[in-house]
């Protein structure tokens, strides 16, 4: 399963379990939830702009949404954490690419990543941002 698919499968879990109040949001949950989404949308930019990036930099900016998420899970417990911790294991990933070339030297196993997987990797940020917003505001 892609990044894409497996952010989205846990963004309808939480949706589903705030919608059913199951999981029902405190006042430090809609706080660190606008935060993240607030540090993720300064992470990853527009499709466009994103796209206009090297790879390098494209790279750094998934890593700094990953830190994104891993600061706010460091901040919460219960529901909001096991979300947090999963959309982080969900980006996970992005830590073995490398946009560097090798240059016939070890790389600790980093791969170079296609196009399409930094464009989804991207629009996986961007619905985690969207639904922290809305997790924010719910």
């Amino acid at each position: 399963m892609d990044i894409r698919a497996v952010v989205e499968d846990l963004v309808g879990e939480a949706e589903q379990l705030i919608r059913d109040r199951v999981w029902i949001l405190t006042p430090a949950d809609r706080s660190i939830a606008a935060k993240a989404a607030a540090d993720l949308d300064a992470a990853v930019l527009t499709p466009q702009a994103q796209q206009a990036l090297s790879e390098v930099d494209r790279l750094a900016h998934l890593r700094e949404a990953l830190a994104a998420v891993a600061i706010a899970l460091a901040h919460v417990h219960g529901r909001l954490a096991w979300f947090l911790g999963a959309a982080a294991t969900a980006l996970t990933p992005v830590l073995h690419w490398r946009a560097l070339p090798d240059e016939n030297g070890p790389t600790f196993g980093a791969v170079a990543p296609t196009p399409a997987q930094y464009t989804e990797a991207e629009e996986a940020v961007r619905r985690l941002q969207n639904a922290l917003a809305g997790i924010s505001t719910a």
